[in-house]
């Protein structure tokens, strides 16, 4: 894939590059040189950090308390 550096040095990544990657506004990339190469790399702890504190584990003392109970309920139909 080829792309072309705006003059404001923005690049636009490819669609089908931020969808494989699951990029949406606001993602971070971290950007490294290696060699003569630009590599950018998706920034894991984002979509962790992000959704860290939003859920609870109500009734359960651990999370693999709710893991086991939540394998043990029947599949809805």
């Amino acid at each position: 894939m080829e792309v072309t550096v705006a003059e404001r040095g923005q690049i636009t990544l490819p669609k089908a590059v931020r969808d494989a990657l699951g990029l949406t506004k606001g993602s971070t990339l971290k950007v490294e040189l290696e060699g003569g190469r630009i590599v950018l790399r998706k920034n894991v702890d984002d979509a962790i950090s992000r959704a860290r504190g939003r859920f609870r584990l109500d009734g359960f003392a651990s999370t693999d308390e709710a893991m086991r109970s939540l394998r043990e309920r029947e599949p809805r139909e």
